[in-house]
């Protein structure tokens, strides 16, 4: 392989990795992290939010944190870089547990694409821009029984702040 071979494979994987640590970031409601994605000057329209992506981070941040639980999965990364820039567009699948006054606990299930703008400045690649693009979702009554069974059995659970387990494996990305 050549060099620039070698610098494309780099630029891909810390691209997917940014889009990982969103997920991280989001799922464990971690604004730092979150911000941390994306440059300063980066713009996000997400439907409910349109604006600086910084300020998305301290939007979304307390909205998930009301939920029980968040799990955004991503899948189908196409990435096209050109230089220090890239389109990527990204699958991602995100479930959401929530209690609702009226009918009692909710899930949310959303698919769709995060279709981001990357670019790469001082060598770091972040979001530069990023559109939501909701293409399904799924609203049911939660059927989840935490404490009989197996489940039960199950005594680490995730939260959504430095609590959390991973927080243990990953020390730097402590809040």
């Amino acid at each position: 392989m050549d060099s620039v071979d070698i610098q494309t494979v780099w630029d891909h994987l810390q691209i997917q990795k940014q889009l990982a640590t969103y997920c991280r970031a989001i799922d464990r409601c971690d604004a730092a992290l979150l911000k941390s994605v994306y440059w300063p000057d980066a713009y996000e329209d997400h439907g409910l939010y349109q604006g600086n992506a910084w300020g998305f981070a301290d939007f979304i941040v307390p909205l998930l944190s009301g939920m029980k639980v968040t799990i955004h999965q991503i899948s189908n990364v196409l990435i096209e870089l050109e230089g220090a820039k890239a389109a990527v567009e990204t699958y991602v699948m995100a479930y959401h547990l929530m209690d609702d006054p009226q009918k009692g606990p909710m899930e949310l299930i959303v698919g769709g694409r995060y279709l981001d703008k990357f670019e790469r400045r001082e060598g770091q690649w972040r979001i530069a821009d990023r559109l939501f693009v909701l293409d399904w979702n799924q609203n049911q009554p939660a059927t989840g029984d935490w404490n009989s069974g197996l489940i039960a059995l199950l005594k680490t659970r995730g939260s959504h702040d430095p609590q959390d387990p991973s927080y243990r494996y990953f020390p730097q990305r402590n809040a």
